[in-house]
């Protein structure tokens, strides 16, 4: 029988092999992208595919409404759908908009981005307005998974110069002077 201790992705087996971790890459198969981030990985920040440096490409591709024609808890997504999808498909040419009905089950939101990620939102008893603010989240996110941030700026090509301050360029005589300073 095989145990597993602290994080069932981190197979620790107490068998014979006992004290010997998977490699890392066979744990990475295992975990979501999202677990990876959240206990391993962090990025820089970045656009997709350069976007926005020539100009700007939405990342949305297509977006799935499914909802129930007859449940409760699609009453909003079906007001949503009655009242300001319209508006929303004709403020967004570029996204293509699928209306699934189920019957009998949950509404949700289904987003597919442009790099093939796949991003699902349940509607389950949400107002119209709430999904009026889930498909402008959808329609301006780009589609990656969300990640820790190493920093708040990354270049390919850093400065050898060291980076910029508020005090780079003023002169090295105020940092002795008493204030306030008649000469000055």
């Amino acid at each position: 029988m095989q145990k597993f201790k602290f994080f069932p992705f981190l197979i620790h087996s107490t068998t014979a092999a006992a004290g010997r971790l998977q490699h890392i890459s066979q744990c990475k198969q295992i975990m979501t992208s999202k677990t990876w981030n959240l206990f391993w990985g962090s990025s820089f920040v970045r656009a997709p595919l350069q976007n926005g440096i020539g100009r700007y490409v939405p990342q949305l591709q297509r977006i799935t409404l499914k909802f129930c024609k007859s449940t409760g808890s699609s009453q909003g997504a079906r007001e949503y759908i009655e009242k300001e999808l319209i508006h929303f498909a004709r403020a967004n040419p570029g996204v293509v908009v699928y209306l699934k009905p189920r019957r009998h089950k949950q509404p949700q939101i289904v987003a597919e981005y442009l790099h093939g990620e796949k991003d699902h939102r349940l509607l389950k008893n949400m107002k119209s307005e709430e999904i009026a603010g889930w498909m402008s989240y959808m329609n301006t996110k780009s589609g990656y998974p969300t990640t820790r941030l190493r920093k708040y700026q990354h270049t390919d090509h850093p400065s050898i110069q060291g980076p910029w301050n508020q005090t780079t360029h003023r002169d090295p005589r105020l940092n002795v002077t008493e204030f306030p300073c008649v000469s000055l």
